[in-house]
């Protein structure tokens, strides 16, 4: 799992300064272990809602081999306020990251797939200032089975995910496709977006499997 270069500050990748586009209801949701072991690696979940399903099963899965921390918000990539959080829970948690899973891609469709691309790359750069010698993981956004506009739709979803795999491959992160696990569970949906209790479950032990890939990948850098 190869750790990419990014600029040092991220906001100097906007321009001409971005707005806030909120939606009706904004929320933030974050957890940490209950009693972390400094002994064990630092693991953090970054996403939304769907992450934040599955996250328990993350943190089953990876019991005894890292801490397991959880961001999860409905601000978007674009959206200026994402920076704002990102740093603040970073301050509140004073955790030092070895693998950041993240996913960002089901909020804020008032944002066009050209300001989704354009603000990407620096939300990469905020990820990487917050633990720059962590290892990341990204979350392929996955399908919906009930398409709203302005969003989401699927069409959307897969131009964002492309728009995002392109900035992923370049930096030569690793990728946790959940869109394509998830497109095999068709009768897993608990809703139009969110999955069920089972369909979770799923995801979780893909994504626990793919941090827990990159843990060992790290063990050599740690023993040096």
């Amino acid at each position: 799992m190869a750790l990419a270069s990014f600029p040092s500050s991220p906001s100097t990748l906007f321009a001409q300064g971005p707005t806030s586009k909120t939606e009706e209801i904004e929320w933030t949701w974050e957890v940490r272990p209950a009693h972390p072991n400094p002994k064990l690696p630092n693991a953090l979940l970054f996403g939304d809602s769907i992450t934040r399903a599955y996250f328990p099963e993350v943190q089953r899965q990876l019991t005894g081999i890292a801490n397991v921390y959880l961001m999860a918000t409905s601000a978007s990539v674009g959206d200026p306020r994402l920076f704002h959080q990102i740093e603040e829970f970073s301050a509140a948690e004073a955790a030092t990251f070895s693998v950041i899973h993240f996913n960002n891609g089901m909020h804020g469709w008032t944002y066009s797939e050209q300001e989704y691309q354009a603000a990407f790359p620096a939300f990469l750069a905020e990820l990487h200032a917050i633990a720059p010698k962590a290892a990341l993981v990204w979350a392929s956004s996955t399908p919906v089975k009930t398409e709203t506009q302005p969003g989401p739709t699927n069409p959307r979803v897969e131009a964002r995910n492309a728009i995002a795999q392109a900035a992923i491959q370049s930096a030569r992160i690793v990728i946790d496709d959940q869109h394509a696990l998830m497109a095999r569970h068709p009768d897993l949906y608990q809703d139009g977006i969110h999955f069920n209790n089972q369909g979770s479950a799923i995801q979780g032990k893909q994504a626990a499997e793919i941090i827990r890939e990159g843990l060992l990948r790290l063990q050599p850098q740690s023993n040096k």
